[in-house]
């Protein structure tokens, strides 16, 4: 139980990446926050957490505005007195080539990946000083910093983005007891890494010559790294972009 009775935020856990890492940390003892647009998402979030016998919280946010994020860490704090851990992963995906992506598409993915990752961190960052420190991690990805896909332009920029906001804040507040790092997923066995009409079958043949260990993540495996991350066993761990991408980009 490594993490007993902290408070943690998890953004974008109504599905996926999210909803595992939540599912996590509640496994572990915490007590577990997790948002995103979606109520009825959160709120199955919530109900696979309880069943297994953890705790959770469902409050609805949208990281892109910065009164909602406000709200969302000022109910926090509210209801529990402080925030230990941060988990920034709401993101969004666009496809499609520089000259023929949509200004919104663009905007859309910037807006929620990157300028996301800063109001969160902006509103998180007081309250994590405000009893003592604390640990933000945020989610980036393989494509970006370390790896670029044509057609995928906005979301590398974005990622990209979410790494260097990440190791600049690591730098800026390591000194007042606040960690922060950045993991960077490979494929992972979520939704987002099925193309369109794929099946899981169909991702397994691809992905068995597109990547070295010759498959997807498993959800527990990301996970595991975060919740790593996360823990006193890593706290030499600053300004860290952790890659778990089954060395796609190794």
């Amino acid at each position: 139980m490594k993490f007993q009775d902290k408070v943690v935020l998890v953004t974008g856990s109504g599905s996926g990446i999210g909803r595992a890492v939540a599912r996590g940390f509640a496994r572990e003892g915490a007590q577990v926050v997790v948002s995103g647009r979606g109520l009825d998402a959160l709120e199955q979030t919530v109900k696979l957490i309880e069943a297994e016998g953890g705790r959770a919280t469902a409050l609805v946010v949208d990281v892109t505005d910065s009164a909602s994020v406000a709200g969302l860490v000022e109910q926090i704090t509210t209801r529990y007195g402080r925030l230990d851990i941060a988990i920034n992963n709401a993101g969004v995906l666009a496809a499609g080539q520089i000259a023929d992506l949509a200004e919104a598409d663009f905007a859309r993915v910037v807006d929620t990946n990157l300028t996301g990752v800063f109001l969160s961190m902006k509103h998180e960052i007081p309250a994590m000083l405000s009893s003592g420190g604390g640990v933000i991690i945020n989610f980036s990805s393989q494509i970006g910093a370390h790896k670029r896909i044509p057609g995928f332009g906005a979301y590398a920029a974005s990622k990209a983005g979410v790494t260097a906001l990440t190791r600049t804040a690591a730098l800026e507040y390591i000194g007042q007891g606040i960690r922060i790092n950045t993991v960077s997923p490979g494929s992972h066995d979520t939704t987002m890494s099925l193309r369109p009409g794929e099946t899981e079958a169909d991702r397994a043949a691809r992905m068995s010559g597109q990547v070295p260990i010759g498959r997807v993540g498993s959800l527990d495996e990301i996970t595991g790294t975060v919740l790593w991350l996360a823990s006193e066993d890593a706290g030499f761990a600053v300004g860290s972009d952790v890659v778990v991408d089954g060395g796609s980009t190794a």
